[in-house]
Order: structure tokens, then sequence, then C-alpha cells
């Protein structure tokens, strides 16, 4: 299928679960992870209505960028940060999903641009205690809010996980329930508001939107299986 239609069919499946899950129509948000794909297909997806894109790859988003200046696309970037490519995402990205050191958010707040809004974060966290994925623990959440909140040019929006995998949607409504929780308590300790689950892929889309979803990430639902040897 095109990508065009598989937009309108993720969207109309996006309504639906909003519909049964007593959501607000409207209140989730399609970001369309775009990783090794085409600046072509990036535009067809742009002229299907999809605004919002997001990359995994520092390189990756800094090529596609300069080549779609044209369009007003808002980039999201949702991988790992390595310290020495914190300059660029701090420049070039509107949100950035995968914050999961407090170091990593000093060096994006001290290199963002005055001349740009504040950049939109997200922390991510790992729910399931999981050895070999990224975040910040269940335990940590709330003292890196505390200490990132501090920082300028930085605005914290909410919470980011991806969970153990499992083809269960009660285990997958367990790991989304506890970033909800997280999230909820972070607020009312904290004082602020967090408008933001960033949460649910392809496989796990209903899970997350049931437990309150305001982005979810989906890739090859859109644009198909993702082909690693282009970059």
């Amino acid at each position: 299928m095109s990508v065009v239609t598989k937009i309108a069919e993720i969207r109309s499946e996006i309504k639906q679960l909003e519909k049964k899950y007593d959501r607000v129509e409207g209140s989730v948000k399609l970001i369309a992870v775009s990783k090794t794909k085409s600046v072509a297909r990036i535009r067809e997806a742009y002229h299907a209505g999809q605004k919002y894109f997001a990359e995994n790859y520092v390189q990756e988003i800094f090529e596609k960028y300069y080549e779609l200046t044209d369009i007003d696309i808002e980039w999201h970037f949702i991988g790992p940060i390595q310290s020495n490519k914190t300059k660029k995402i701090a420049e070039l990205v509107h949100w950035v999903h995968s914050i999961d050191r407090i170091k990593t958010a000093k060096r994006l707040s001290d290199q963002r641009p005055h001349d740009l809004p504040d950049l939109n974060i997200c922390l991510q966290v790992n729910v399931n205690a999981e050895a070999t994925k990224a975040g910040f623990s269940c335990a940590e959440v709330l003292s890196a809010a505390t200490e990132i909140m501090r920082f300028p040019r930085l605005c914290l929006r909410g919470l980011m996980a991806i969970p153990e995998r499992t083809e269960d949607i009660d285990l997958q409504r367990k790991s989304f329930s506890i970033l909800r929780e997280l999230k909820n308590a972070v607020q009312s300790q904290l004082g602020v508001e967090l408008d933001t689950l960033s949460m649910g892929m392809s496989s796990d889309i209903e899970a997350a939107i049931a437990e309150g979803a305001s982005m979810v990430r989906i890739g090859t639902g859109i644009f198909g299986a993702r082909d690693y040897e282009k970059f």
C-alpha cells in the first residue's frame, strides 16, 4: 500500500481507539518514524497531511533537515544521544523524546540557540528495568525531572518509554500504566503540568492509547520495512 493509504488507515485506527477508550478525539498525535527512509518518502507523507516526523540517528536527521527546509516539518529525535552530537540536535529539532541522562539535558540546554523556542523534551524511562535499554529507572524520574527543570532553554513536556516487547495486551497496558502513574506523580509532587506521554508503536498502539498516550510513534506501519544498508 502507498504511504498515503497507510497514514489514512493509521489515523482511522487512532480515531477508533480514542473513541473505544473514551479519549478526546484528536488527543493522540501520530509521529511518523522515518529512519532509513528517503526524503522522497517523507515528502509523500507530508503531502498526505503528516507534519510530525521522528528520527533515531543524528547524521540522518542532519542530512534530511537541510533537504526539507522548504516544507514545514516538526522534527522529533527519539534515539540515543552521544555527547558529541548534542549540538546538532539542539540546533535542528523541535522535540527530544530520549533524554536519559542529566548530562545530556544540560548540554542541550547550553547549546540551544537563543533565537529558537525552548526545546521540548521527554525523559526516557526504563519501565521494565531491562538491562539492555536506556532510560531513567522509575525511582530516578522524580529527582531527574527536578534537576532538569532548572535548566534554561528546555521545556519538560512529559515521559517516554519503549517497554519490554510482548503480544499480551494486559502486560502492555501494565507497562504503559507505570509511565502514566509516574507522570502523574511528577506533576503532583513538583506542581507542574506535563502534557505528554510518548508511548506506543505499531505492535502496542491499542494498549498505549488505552493508558493515555498523547503521542504514538509509527514507522514500519507507514513506510514499510526499514533499509539499514542505506545508513
